[in-house]
């Protein structure tokens, strides 16, 4: 049988502080963008342009483009594509990259970019189940001595699921309990227990505990309704890098079944692309039969430019394949150099690839938004500021960089609290404007004092 519950996901975490206040587009339901909402403030038309891309990408009738967001340096680019995967949802494959990834002296740079490219590529996989499901009420083991004479051993698993029609006590298997305790279910979690395979899956907890400070919840969730004992569609997102790990080593045939089994195998090995086309024709075959739902995501590739002319060929041909991702793609290169040639071209990218790209455009924020902009992030991060300060920290953002200004916020804190105020003051901005440089300042000294430095 198909254990679709043992699929690992090898999606990275990750951590993007300066952008963590950022919740979505902040667009009307008519698709304009409000001034400040959802984290986003200022770049209106970039923001309602984002939307409309997202609404293709939810159609489904963008797969194999591409879009290109070009500005200067902190104009909220990468903020735009945060806020992207943001409204697409945890369902939609989000994969973040930097260009200078590529560079590896162990793996190919069109390596790396493919494996990308399938991490942005997710499976929804369909299939009707025999389940036991309910909510936890009661759940207890019971032992006997070791054979080896060794303490004792789990001989059976007993545990009462309740539904909204009733509910019904099982004793498993005790090969189940480890199933059990990798899930981590604990009474009042709402579970279903596989009848072929025993494969067991935590849905969430149950919301008649919503009430509680439970912060190993990861959400809360309805009582079941009908039988214990049913037939249940189970659905899983999995991407094809997914696949690609699991049967690096295919063991047991070419398919479904052997696809999904190898998902626990830990040691990894090379994934070439005969295994990546033996994958593609399974996937396909499935998908053709019902069994599976092919969702293209976003790979986004920040400073793009750094990717090389071997990297760029590469993008295009694979923007032409059927399973391809939409690619976005961000830049803040004016007229440079394409890594690998010493051809000059707009944003450092091949002409024939940018007649590929909807071009998404950023303008530098006024004195207004950056305003607006530090004070969600002093709130964000749990910082009080006065108005003044606020409005002399805003005006050094407008005549250095608003990512300065936001590098200031944190040791203008620790300063205001060694004064013992917990609130950031006007002198606290100007004396660590006085303690840090900013880029500009740094460039006038390097100026100045030319005859002074190693060059």
């Amino acid at each position: 049988m198909m254990k679709i519950e043992e699929v690992k996901s090898t999606t990275k975490t990750q951590r993007i502080a300066h952008h963590s206040h950022i919740k979505g587009l902040g667009l009307q339901e008519d698709g304009t963008a409000l001034e400040n909402a959802s984290g986003m403030v200022g770049q209106q038309i970039a923001r309602e342009a984002a939307g409309i891309f997202v609404d293709m990408v939810k159609s489904k009738k963008l797969a194999g483009r591409a879009l290109l967001m070009a500005g200067p340096p902190g104009t909220g680019k990468t903020a735009i594509a945060l806020a992207i995967a943001q409204e697409l949802g945890s369902k939609v494959p989000f994969y973040p990259m930097v260009g200078s990834e590529v560079y590896s002296a162990e793996v190919k740079k069109t390596e790396i970019l493919m494996e990308n490219f399938r991490r942005a590529i997710g499976l929804r996989i369909k299939e009707t189940k025999e389940v036991w499901e309910g909510e936890v009420i009661e759940l207890k083991t019971e032992e006997k001595d070791d054979q080896t004479g060794y303490g004792k051993v789990v001989s059976a698993v007993v545990i009462t699921l309740k539904t909204s029609k009733g509910s019904k006590t099982l004793k498993l298997d005790p090969s189940i309990h480890e199933n059990l305790t990798r899930e981590k279910v604990t009474i009042g979690d709402v579970i279903y227990i596989e009848a072929n395979s025993g494969n067991v899956k935590r849905v969430g907890r149950c919301d008649v505990y919503n009430s509680e400070y439970d912060l190993e919840a990861e959400e809360y969730v309805p009582l079941p309704k009908g039988d214990v004992h049913k037939k249940k569609e189970i659905v899983q997102d999995v991407t094809l890098h997914d696949l690609d790990v699991a049967n690096a080593k295919p063991q047991g045939g070419h398919d479904f079944v052997s696809l999904m089994n190898q998902m626990n195998k830990k040691k990894k090995t090379d994934i070439t692309d005969k295994l990546r086309g033996e994958i593609n024709k399974v996937v396909s075959k499935y998908i053709d039969q019902g069994v599976a739902e092919l969702v293209p995501g976003v790979l986004f590739i920040d400073e793009c430019h750094m990717l090389d002319i071997e990297a760029f060929t590469f993008l295009n041909r694979a923007l032409e394949s059927t399973l391809a991702p939409i690619v976005v793609l961000a830049t803040n290169r004016g007229y440079s150099q394409i890594r690998g040639t010493d051809i000059n071209s707009p944003h450092g990218l091949p002409v024939d690839l940018l007649d590929r790209l909807l071009i998404i455009r950023t303008t530098p924020y006024n004195l207004e938004d950056i305003i607006k902009i530090l004070a969600i992030r002093g709130y964000t991060e749990g910082l009080k500021i006065t108005e003044e300060a606020l409005q002399e920290l805003s005006s050094i953002g407008n005549q250095s960089s608003l990512r300065f200004a936001i590098l200031l916020l944190t040791p203008a804190n620790i300063l205001a609290q060694t004064s013992g105020r917990d609130e950031i003051a006007i002198q606290d901005i100007q004396e660590v404007h006085e303690l840090f440089l900013h880029a500009k300042q740094s460039a006038k000294i390097l100026e100045q004092q030319a005859d002074k430095y190693i060059s």
